[in-house]
């Protein structure tokens, strides 16, 4: 299950209900967490050993569309990252920023300890689920 954080919640009601307008990200970029990250933010994320966030512009082919009652949209694609070439510790959570501000985040249904020659860690298709209920 994923949450909003606060930045993106003060966004959206300033756009809705102000006169202040939320401009569409130029980047969507995905990052690996071995801390949790909450609503304003934090978490530790994965550093060094070849690690990377995974950027997917806000495009219909990278997301997928939110039914009209399900609130539901995922990544259309595979999300893979760099392969480790050092440990980056146990991955529990995930993150998703709009350019630099961190928007939503969500625990890992399970958590990955990632070694150095690991495989690169991915994302299948519809495995990174994004909830607005």
């Amino acid at each position: 299950m994923s949450q909003m954080t606060d930045w993106l919640e003060a966004q959206l009601r300033s756009h809705l209900f102000r006169t202040a307008t939320m401009s569409k990200p130029s980047a969507i970029t995905v990052h690996l967490y071995t801390a949790a990250p909450g609503e304003t933010g934090g978490g530790t994320e994965v550093t060094g050993g070849n690690y990377g966030a995974v950027t997917r512009n806000p495009l219909d082919a990278n997301w997928t569309a939110a039914s009209g009652t399900d609130g539901l949209t995922d990544n259309a694609a595979a999300l893979t990252f760099p392969t480790p070439n050092a440990s980056w510790g146990t991955v529990t959570h995930w993150a998703i920023k709009h350019d630099t501000n961190m928007s939503v985040y969500g625990t890992l249904t399970a958590q990955k300890n990632v070694n150095n020659g690991d495989p690169a860690p991915y994302f299948d298709v519809g495995a990174l689920d994004v909830t607005f209920a």
